[in-house]
């Protein structure tokens, strides 16, 4: 485990508030935190009561080392209130509500937002992106990731570093965006979640995912992954598929200048095994499902050429919180393909001439693995089975960040 350099790393000052706060005016309404899982219930009790402590709290000029050890805890026993939904004793835990009410900050995401996108409805069982078990918030702008104790100390481990660079690079990365960390203990069971935003669209389906990791030994979709809605294929599979990325020359360079920053981070802190996850989103399918789903109806719907209905407006713009994406839909329809750059971060649109129009999401996913006594054991075993000169994926953090970055620059046409 790597020791974490907080307690000497340099003051990290806090970015100042140029822009003028929206104003929130949160309808009174009671919450009831219905979740088919106790353990969800009480994540969105825990999220409610800890981004409502915090509103109450003023931001720090500056975080300081021990804000990378900071948690809140508290304890809830037989409280009769609301019992049909929350059990009668659970406890919550936020780990560095500082650190992270700092990071939701500079990856533009206002608490508010982010208290609504996890409480307004419970989140639903995604599909993976990654290991471990996880969760969509309701207007799936959010993903929640079951992680192990083992991940938490990792986390703490790299938690300065990632905050400097994420301040280095104002926000702008293909590292998973972390926003939140809790603990949430059920009939003395511990759970750890983390939250981080979706790497794809909240809106636009994506029709096909790859994780990529540059390595061809033991890389591809097995057969019972194949026959999944949304397979995960994987490099042999981009091999044989012929896939390609068809982006622009500034956007590829743009990409392969935030991806060689974001590795060099991670060779840093002696991280490997992460993958680039890429979703495709094609189009033309999108507004043929569109299509076949809307009932056939008058002509007099022509002026809703781009076949997509616009959102029903939830809210007006600028009162009550809509969670993440909703300022969006209170004042302006998107048409097939487009997306709000500042919701969907990570999504890229296809060239002008590119065989067919796509829009790709591209993100750096599983960068908890740090090399240690773990790896070394694969990798001594992988080499035994392949020999040495094998291509295969347990290697030193710099051998796989360059196995990596010479992969991911081919995945362009």
């Amino acid at each position: 485990m790597m020791a974490s350099h907080s307690t000497t790393g340099p003051m990290v000052m806090l970015a100042p508030k140029t822009k003028t706060k929206k104003k929130h005016f949160v309808q009174q309404k009671v919450k009831v935190f219905r979740a088919s899982d106790p353990v969800l219930s009480v994540f969105m009790w825990g999220v409610n009561h800890s981004i409502n402590d915090l509103n109450q709290v003023p931001v720090p000029v500056m975080l300081l080392p021990d804000d990378f050890k900071a948690n809140t805890k508290i304890k809830v026993n037989n409280h009769l209130f609301n019992k049909e939904n929350l059990p009668g004793h659970f406890k919550f835990k936020e780990y560095c509500p500082q650190v992270f009410r700092n990071l939701r900050e500079r990856f533009g995401i206002e608490d508010l937002d982010y208290q609504v996108s996890l409480t307004r409805s419970p989140p639903a069982k995604g599909e993976g992106q990654g290991e471990g078990l996880l969760f969509t918030s309701y207007d799936r702008t959010l993903v929640v990731k079951q992680i192990s104790s083992e991940d938490v100390a990792d986390m703490h481990s790299i938690l300065s570093e990632y905050h400097q660079h994420i301040v280095k690079c104002h926000g702008n990365t293909l590292l998973p965006q972390f926003l939140g960390m809790y603990r949430v203990n059920v009939e003395s069971e511990d759970n750890y979640l983390i939250v981080m935003r979706n790497m794809f669209s909240h809106r636009l389906v994506v029709h096909r995912k790859y994780d990529l990791k540059g390595s061809l030994v033991s890389r591809e979709a097995s057969d019972k992954e194949k026959v999944k809605e949304l397979p995960t294929f994987k490099d042999m599979d981009f091999r044989n598929n012929m896939q390609k990325v068809y982006v622009t020359e500034e956007e590829k360079e743009k990409f392969m200048e935030k991806l060689n920053k974001d590795v060099e981070f991670l060779v840093k802190l002696k991280i490997m095994d992460y993958s680039l996850l890429l979703g495709i989103h094609d189009v033309s399918r999108a507004e043929r499902e569109e299509e076949e789903a809307e009932e056939p109806s008058c002509e007099d719907e022509g002026e809703a050429e781009n076949g997509l209905n616009p959102t029903p407006q939830v809210g007006s713009f600028g009162t009550s919180p809509e969670g993440i994406a909703g300022y969006m839909n209170s004042f302006k329809p998107l048409g097939p393909g487009e997306f709000d750059p500042y919701v969907d971060v990570y999504a890229v649109k296809s060239a002008p001439g590119a065989p067919q129009k796509e829009v790709y999401f591209m993100g750096l996913i599983d960068v908890l693995t740090q090399y240690d006594t773990k790896k070394k054991a694969a990798h001594a075993a992988k080499t035994v089975k392949h020999g040495a000169g094998a291509e295969i994926s347990t290697v030193h953090p710099e051998q796989y960040a360059k196995r990596f970055r010479d992969f991911i620059a081919t995945i362009f046409a």
